[in-house]
């Protein structure tokens, strides 16, 4: 990519005569439907794995005709026509890409009913420069400081800084690592991961799931740039004490569809087929640091018009993949400071998951592109640390390195682990909330976007939307129950406003339960007493950071209950001031009414000294006994309803 290698594809829509076509030898053959296909939308397992299929029930999204594969007798017609070699096929963009420098084999695919167009998107390999699209990785930094929390469960080492800044070490902490989630990462190569140490438990783990490389159409990706390698390591390392990855335990798809030694729009179309795999695999994000608005050829250039979501292969594309129900996360670009300075294709869809970069500090990285899109949209849509960050170099050594690039795998990951723990939502959710986590969400700008998310932030949203609660009244005990999301390191207070009350009022403490976070349902029974009529509300506030340097709540749901008669407290009996000198007041609480209350007064001899017979509402009532005449001493008060008794109280007579 030039700069952080953006790649985009531009559709040219421009017409190249034949002539011209001396200087190219591949093409994209685009189909104009597909008709009488082989493949049937009532039975997809033909061409999508039972995973890619689970995703689209839990979303509720249906298989439609873009589901179907590129009509199998129409590429055979393609290749029928001469000296024709099949490179990708595109069933989003029904199309494919071939390479071939037949004229006459051209005319005659021009020449077929079935056909659209035709476009050519490769120069030949002599009219060709080599280019550096990648930025340089060079050895670590010295850093100074903390490199890891006390309570973290893992050592970030001196690459703490990069996690810590979203606090994306939150979600590790609670259990949420990656695990359960499938990531494919598209990019120009991923040399050594088979040997790198930085990979070493997600090889032990068997975490890779598979490679294809669409540049050379070859299954081996560990010999090429390594490129993709180090954005990988910024999700997947898991080097204890040197750099550990936003997921680390993902599972992981790894595809090739740069080309790093060009730039041609051919790229934009190995994106796409890179796309439809992870979608066909079960994918549930894509992370992807590439890009696309200039190539070799400036007849294929996209202009600032074309970052409008719509208008690039590899942007319609991206948009279809998150019609599929992907997460797709793309770095923004590194033009900042160029005369572009805008973001790239594909980061400019509409439901791409645009990143940008800052430093460990917060502060935007020069070279971080620009937003918005062409159509107005905040790109980019937020940032994280991608500028002086560690990577895992080709040496198994740590190394630094800076870019867009970086900042996208680092929340890639951070999304993937969000994801897991809540994995009824879908991905617009997910991405939705981290944008509402962000310090900039109500201010958004052209260079952060939304801003740096806040991952424990993050979760509170989703963990309030999913959490709910109801309250029921039988006489004067309500049961509250509630359902939410917790583990044994969290806790619930249970707060309380009665009829009349202006603030809430914590009256339990209630603890989670489990070693992972799991759905757990609750039941709390509250005796209401001395209560007047009226509605009384509860709100439960959820503790998921109890230490005390970083204890965090949130209110996940709130119920309220109708009390139809008043509650009086219970039984209760005090007599103040005690010791008493001149006067005596007694404070009578019952839940009843009580038409005949018997107050005797006895010295502690058991002698009577003193009787009243007085009548009482539900409630409390105050009684005054005269004492001033009493010796000095001690005494007992016991109060009977009728003949029952209710109880006593003692005082001393000064």
């Amino acid at each position: 990519m030039k700069g952080h290698r953006v790649i985009l594809f531009i559709i040219v829509y421009t017409f190249i005569n034949i002539t011209a076509f001396a200087q190219f030898s591949k093409y994209i053959i685009r189909f104009k439907e597909k008709n009488n296909s082989p493949y049937s939308l009532s039975n997809p397992l033909q061409y999508l794995s039972a995973k890619a299929l689970q995703r689209r029930a839990n979303q509720n999204i249906s298989i439609d005709s873009t589901d179907l594969p590129v009509n199998t007798s129409y590429i055979q017609s393609v290749l029928n026509t001469g000296a024709v070699t099949l490179l990708n096929r595109s069933k989003w963009l029904n199309a494919v890409v071939i390479q071939t420098s037949d004229a006459a084999a051209l005319n005659a695919i021009n020449n077929l009913s079935f056909v659209k167009s035709s476009n050519p998107i490769a120069l030949r390999i002599g009219n060709t420069q080599p280019i550096n699209k990648f930025d340089e990785v060079l050895p670590p930094l010295l850093r100074t400081g903390n490199t890891e929390g006390a309570n973290d469960y893992y050592n970030y080492g001196t690459a703490v800084g990069q996690i810590q800044i979203t606090n994306g070490q939150f979600l590790h902490n609670i259990g949420l690592r990656g695990q359960t989630m499938t990531m494919s990462l598209l990019d120009g190569g991923f040399f050594g991961y088979q040997t790198n140490t930085a990979f070493d438990s997600a090889r032990n783990n068997n975490q890779f799931l598979g490679t294809w490389d669409f540049v050379a159409n070859e299954i081996s990706v560990n010999e090429d740039n390594a490129h993709g390698m180090n954005c990988l390591s910024e999700i997947c390392a898991n080097w204890p004490g040197t750099l550990v990855g936003t997921a680390p335990k993902a599972n992981f798809w790894l595809f090739r569809t740069e080309d790093v030694a060009t730039e041609q729009p051919i790229e934009e179309y190995n994106w796409a087929s890179g796309a439809e795999y992870a979608d066909s695999v079960g994918t549930d994000i894509i992370s992807s640091s590439l890009g696309y608005n200039t190539f070799d050829n400036a007849v294929f250039n996209h202009t600032y018009a074309d970052m409008n979501g719509n208008t690039t292969p590899c942007s319609i594309a991206a948009d279809l993949a998150a019609k599929k129900g992907i997460l797709v996360v793309n770095s923004a670009g590194n033009s900042g400071n160029n005369s572009w300075k805008y973001i790239i294709a594909p980061a400019d869809g509409d439901s791409v998951f645009a990143i940008g970069a800052t430093n460990t500090s917060g502060t935007i990285a020069g070279f971080s592109s620009f937003g918005p899109s062409s159509d107005g949209q905040v790109k980019p849509n937020v940032v994280t640390a991608g500028q002086n960050i560690i990577v895992a170099g080709t040496n198994s050594q740590p190394a630094t390195s800076s870019g867009t690039s970086f900042s996208c795998p680092n929340m890639a990951g951070l999304s993937a682990c969000l994801w897991q723990g809540f994995p009824e939502y879908n991905n617009m959710k997910i991405i939705d909330a981290i944008q509402k986590s962000a310090d900039k969400y109500n201010t958004p700008d052209d260079h952060y976007g939304y801003g740096i998310p806040n991952m424990k932030t993050a979760f509170g949203i989703l963990l309030t939307d999913f959490a709910t609660s109801s309250a029921s009244v039988n006489n004067c005990s309500t049961t509250l129950t509630w359902t939410s999301k917790d583990l044994s390191k969290m806790k619930y207070e249970i707060e309380r406003k009665l009829p009349g009350e202006l603030i809430y009022t914590k009256i339990a403490d209630v603890n989670g339960q489990g070693t992972s976070l799991a759905i757990h349902n609750y039941q709390y029974d509250d005796a209401i007493a001395n209560s007047a009529a009226g509605t009384i509300s509860y709100r439960i506030k959820q503790i998921i950071d109890t230490a005390t340097a970083t204890l965090t709540g949130v209110y996940v749901d709130t119920a309220d209950v109708s009390l139809v008669n008043a509650c009086a407290a219970e039984d209760k009996i005090i007599a103040y001031p005690n010791p008493a000198d001149k006067h005596l007041t007694l404070s009578v609480t019952t839940k009843d009414a009580i038409s005949k209350l018997s107050i005797t007064v006895y010295d502690i001899t058991g002698k009577m000294i003193y009787q009243s017979i007085q009548s009482k509402a539900a409630g409390k009532a105050l009684f005054y006994i005269p004492v001033a005449k009493l010796l000095a001493g001690e005494y007992i008060i016991a109060l009977l309803n009728d003949k029952k008794k209710i109880g006593t109280a003692r005082f001393i007579k000064q």
